[in-house]
């Protein structure tokens, strides 16, 4: 049983969500409708950090953010998350736990050197990264904007290349945002551990958007991304000829990515991930990690389903894994958790069911729903195309035991497909503001980077099991 603090955390976090639910429940007067849709609601409702693109004292976790609007024609919002190079090389001795994902650790440096990471030895715009002896650094070479690394460095670059891991807050469909307080945190702890590029999708929200909006631009993000590593090759192809690269949109490359993205081999990927198939085998592509968080995994798994049906056609964006964080799910025939957690912590299922009444298209509310029941028949792809699937659950949700169901279906067809289960757990244990710094959410997070590197870390050592 939780803590007694989180027990009366809870009652009144799900009065204030019942209050809310049933306010947007009313219909919005014409006037004040959002063409757009919204992706979060007012600030005082929800505080959010601002945005920080450089690795000043003010990001001391080592991780750079920016805050993107891809599309003109919705509210979509995304938030970048960075890490710094010189971050984990920064520690004068490992953390314990670092250990266990790297088995060769580290020498000491030698008098008068850095101690820097294997990895970190690219040079980039306002950061400068040697193994030759320097002096203290300046605040020039400790701030760093994010932006394309100079023409010096661009060679050895790519020995700085991460993954990207795109990922879909909680709340129910109805709140939450990329932004937020909680949000931010998870999504930094994440960037930090995987050592990977996460983008954190704020899409929008119900009842304004309703089903299939949220889910149609989670694929639209993966679009978004493909995208941006196109015109980011077009460019350095095109510079390499010595044709300038603005004509085929340099100036819309998101610099981030552009500088950091991995393309890795893709006759790597292909030996790793058997499922895809490309006649491409020597293109680049870039290796991405759906996560989703409550809702968010709901989202998390469509965008998988619709990137195995695009196939190439997302190229060269391969999605080599997903986890689905206390997944969403719903369904028709009650299961053995939902009968006896039905007024679980949190998140009771009344409320979720309200929930799902202001997602779903008016007239359409079904319990059975594709985007509620994973389960559902002729949902497709078959699942044996799906890829890797790591599933978290809480033993005091309602919801666990559905997640399990569709878990346990996706080993059938030989997909790795793990379940954590994490004891006196609540729904969101990971990622609520109140349980963020919890020993738990920390462990969870571990646990989730360790698996994940399975999948991202394909030319290095990362793992020692």
């Amino acid at each position: 049983m939780p803590p007694v603090a989180v027990q009366l955390h809870s009652l009144l976090f799900k009065l204030l969500l019942r209050r809310r639910l049933s306010s947007l429940s009313a219909p919005a007067p014409a006037s004040t409708a959002a063409p757009f849709g919204v992706s979060s609601r007012p600030a005082d409702q929800r505080p959010s950090p601002p945005s920080n693109p450089s690795f000043s004292p003010a990001s001391p976790d080592g991780v750079a953010t920016k805050d993107l609007h891809p599309d003109p024609l919705s509210s979509l919002h995304l938030r970048l998350f960075l890490p710094n190079p010189n971050h984990h090389a920064a520690a004068t001795s490992p953390a314990p736990h670092s250990l266990r994902r790297n088995s060769f650790p580290q020498r000491d440096p030698a008098p008068g050197q850095d101690h820097l990471s294997r990895r970190a030895s690219a040079s980039f715009h306002a950061v400068g990264v040697s193994p030759a002896p320097t002096p203290a650094p300046s605040a020039a070479l400790r701030d760093y904007g994010g932006y394309l690394p100079t023409a010096s460095a661009a060679r050895s670059a790519a020995r700085r290349r991460l993954p990207v891991i795109v990922q879909f807050h909680g709340g129910a469909f109805v709140t939450g945002a990329a932004d937020s307080a909680a949000n931010d945190a998870f999504c930094r702890r994440v960037a930090r551990l995987c050592d990977a590029i996460v983008v954190a999708v704020g899409y929008r929200l119900a009842p304004e958007s309703r089903y299939p909006e949220a889910f149609e631009d989670g694929v639209a993000v993966l679009r978004w991304i493909a995208k941006q590593a196109n015109l980011a090759a077009c460019g350095r192809t095109m510079m390499g000829k010595g044709t300038g690269a603005d004509s085929f949109g340099a100036s819309m490359v998101e610099p981030w990515l552009a500088a950091h993205a991995d393309p890795s081999s893709f006759a790597a990927v292909r030996r790793e991930f058997p499922f895809y198939e490309s006649p491409q085998i020597d293109a680049a592509v870039i290796r991405c990690v759906l996560l989703g968080v409550s809702c968010g995994a709901n989202i998390a798994d469509y965008v998988a389903r619709k990137a195995v049906e695009a196939g190439k056609l997302l190229d060269p964006v391969r999605v080599v894994a997903q986890v689905l964080m206390y997944p969403f799910f719903m369904g028709s025939a009650p299961t053995r958790s939902e009968l006896k957690l039905a007024n679980s912590y949190f998140y009771d299922k009344a409320s979720c069911l309200l929930a799902w009444k202001l997602f779903l298209p008016e007239g359409e509310f079904s319990l059975d729903h594709p985007a509620a029941n994973p389960l559902v028949p002729g949902r497709g792809p078959p699942l044996k195309l799906m890829p890797p699937t790591l599933t978290v659950v809480a033993e005091l949700d309602w919801m666990k035991d559905r997640a399990i169901a569709y878990s346990e279906e996706l080993r059938k067809v030989n997909v790795d497909a793990p379940v954590l289960e994490y004891k006196d757990a609540v729904h969101e244990f990971a990622t609520l503001d109140v349980l963020l710094k919890t020993p738990q959410a920390q462990a969870c997070a571990e646990d989730i980077a360790i698996w994940i590197k399975k999948y991202i870390s394909l030319r290095g050592h990362e793992l020692s099991y």
